[in-house]
């Protein structure tokens, strides 16, 4: 100590001044700048991310699951017990992620779209480098936006934050594939988990097969869980545990069917938790404690204003979500809002919303059924099983609703019913919460002026590749949304027979209108085309391709025989994406798909079909490829040839 004084006393002597009380202005000078220095410091961020699981893990209760890493990180962290994707697969799950924003509202919702980011918005990775931050990627993107150049400072398999200059902050995304779909149905894997002792969901076919999965499933949450610990001790090797924090969730839910891809409670769910170092236990949310829980409503969508809410910044108006810790914390959300837009090559129209106990979901196109054959999907041996078991008629009610007309509306009650399969959708005694959850998404669609209304062909149409489609259709005369998102939702409520609205709109001056005028006529089968017939054959002319093709896919399915040769003739002209354009090609292949046999006079034209359009982007080209062999199958002509390869979700 007495070198420490007369260090203290030479510096004040230089300052003219000679304490009375040596310790206390030594502690002054000493110990306070230093303290102040370090909470001044920013923090590290660590992402530690994992593709297909939902919250299986012991941390969150699962007997079953082996997962001792995420414990031990969970026994030190907060745990979030109701935290959702947003999207219940990779693509549109990780463009909210990146963007802040809803993909529903910026027409990037649909799986391995590619459209330009709307003019007033920007990245997360952009808004923390503009603050300083170091910000690596490694190396999963996936995004269905297009990402500006200088978006991270490196987004490869071998960016690190070990790479940063001296003294920089780092924000870094380590993401494993080790629990990924494609990794549940690797063939030869020897089982760890006992499939005997699998939890088997009540709407899954208890069978040999589906027991293997699941418990596969489990195996690849180890080795998951087993790279998130390699991660952990890297940052702890580098001493800079106690200066980052940490936060660690999956991507969706888990990669099994009727979780992923569907926006229910299985499909939207995912582990989230988030460590706070001591020195920055003020930017944890309030009532952090370690191994604690809490049951805040999060989503995806409020990562990027968190993110900023922890380097001390607000939020910008276009992110559209909620900061749950940092500065600028903001109160927990009333609901979350899931969605189902095209997975993989099968269009749909679904939105969700959960207040955490309730989970609703509101159907546009009930008349597309819950298991559309994904090409993909269909390779998981669960999948198979499940729908020759359905053919076969051997399932019972629960196991059978995936397979069956979707209703219009369906509501889970969570506390009762966690597999939700007891849809209370039609109890008298739950009218006053399906009106309070459907009034919950109708509101979000004003709000974000969902753009999942306009079909893909017709955004493209409009927007070209160099406008966002945000962007492109913001003004009422481009998108009436109030117009036709009253329409649309008449047309899905398939049950009212009245067919008026639905031929007024086949008349409208606006192609919106006037496709979901056809598409309300379908959904309401034989009877419904039949009163629109001279006006849908009139629409086979229309200028809008989605319009042309849903007029000849309604005629092909109800009109009259005599109507079929012009619809064939128009959907395979509209199946050529080098010709058409990729999202029309995918429209006119689904109607062709859903004719059934009524497709075999054309079969021979279908299978002389390019397959791929070089202008696409890749990431789309798979698709058109799927529905071809599809359809190859169905109609009994050659699958197609070439070096087709598997696209990763």
């Amino acid at each position: 100590m007495g070198k420490w004084l007369q260090f203290e006393r030479a510096t004040l002597r230089l300052s003219g001044m000679f304490p009375r009380r040596p310790l206390l202005l030594l502690c002054l000078l000493l110990f306070i700048p230093r303290a102040a220095s370090q909470a001044a410091a920013p923090p590290n961020i660590l992402w530690l991310t994992s593709e297909d699981n939902g919250p299986q893990l012991g941390c969150y209760g699962d007997t079953y699951a082996k997962t001792p890493h995420l414990d031990a990180l969970a026994a030190r962290s907060l745990r979030y017990n109701k935290a959702w994707s947003n999207a219940p697969v990779c693509a549109p799950a990780r463009t909210t992620i990146i963007s802040g924003r809803f993909p529903t509202g910026d027409g990037s919702e649909h799986m391995r779209s590619l459209v330009p980011l709307p003019a007033e918005a920007q990245l997360y990775p952009q808004l923390l480098r503009a603050s300083g931050y170091y910000c690596t990627n490694n190396s999963k993107e996936d995004y269905n936006l297009e990402k500006p150049d200088g978006t991270w400072d490196e987004s490869s398999a071998k960016a690190h934050y070990n790479k940063r200059p001296a003294g920089q902050p780092f924000f870094a995304v380590f993401n494993t594939t080790i629990s990924h779909e494609s990794q549940i149905r690797t063939p030869g894997h020897q089982l760890v988990h006992d499939p005997a002792a699998a939890p088997i969901p009540p709407y899954h076919p208890d069978t040999p097969e589906v027991r293997h999965d699941w418990a596969q499933y489990y195996d690849k949450l180890t080795e998951m869980d087993q790279e998130v610990g390699r991660r952990l001790k890297e940052l702890e090797d580098a001493g800079l545990a106690e200066s980052t924090i940490v936060f660690y969730y999956g991507d969706h839910g888990a990669g099994m069917p009727r979780s992923k891809r569907w926006p229910y409670n299985s499909g939207l769910q995912v582990p989230l938790i988030v460590y706070f170092p001591p020195q920055y236990a003020h930017l944890a949310p309030q009532g952090y404690q370690q191994g604690g829980a809490t049951d805040r409503l999060v989503s995806f969508v409020d990562l990027a204003p968190t993110l900023l809410s922890l380097i001390g910044k607000e939020a910008p108006s276009f992110l559209q979500g909620r900061a749950f810790a940092g500065t600028h914390t903001q109160p927990a959300p009333e609901f979350l809002h899931g969605f189902r837009g095209r997975m993989d090559e099968r269009y749909d129209l679904v939105r969700s919303v959960t207040d955490g106990r309730f989970v609703y979901l509101r159907h546009y196109m009930p008349h597309l059924p819950y298991g559309q054959h994904l090409g993909y999907m269909f390779q998981m041996p669960t999948a198979r099983v499940w729908r020759d078991l359905a053919i076969a008629g051997k399932l019972n009610e629960d196991q059978r609703h995936f397979w069956e007309p979707k209703p219009v509306e369906e509501l889970y009650d969570l506390q009762s019913d966690r597999w939700e399969v007891n849809n209370l959708a039609s109890e008298p005694n739950q009218q006053a919460r399906l009106d309070t959850l459907r009034k919950a998404v109708e509101d979000q669609a004003r709000k974000i002026r969902d753009l999942g209304f306009i079909p893909e062909a017709e955004r493209l149409r409009i927007s070209g590749n160099q406008q966002s489609p945000r962007d492109a259709f913001k003004t009422d005369a481009a998108y009436p949304f109030e117009a036709v998102f009253t329409l649309a939702s008449q047309a899905s409520r398939y049950t009212n027979p009245d067919p008026a609205p639905f031929l007024t709109a086949l008349g409208h001056e606006h192609p919106l209108m006037r496709y979901w005028g056809v598409l309300g006529l379908q959904m309401r089968g034989v009877t419904g085309v039949q009163a629109g017939h001279d006006q849908l054959l009139a629409l086979l002319r229309d200028v809008s391709p989605s319009v042309r093709i849903a007029a000849a896919s309604a005629l092909g399915q109800y009109g009259s025989p005599a109507d079929l040769p012009a619809c064939l003739d128009l959907l395979v002209k509209e199946a050529d994406p080098t010709q058409s354009s990729q999202p029309a090609a995918m429209e006119a292949l689904n109607g062709l798909d859903a004719l059934d046999d009524k497709a075999l006079p054309v079969k021979d034209r279908i299978a002389a079909l390019p397959k791929r359009d070089p202008k696409t982007p890749k990431r789309l080209q798979e698709y058109v490829v799927r529905l071809h062999e599809k359809i190859a199958a169905d109609l009994g002509t050659p699958p197609p040839s070439g070096d087709e390869k598997e696209i990763e979700k």
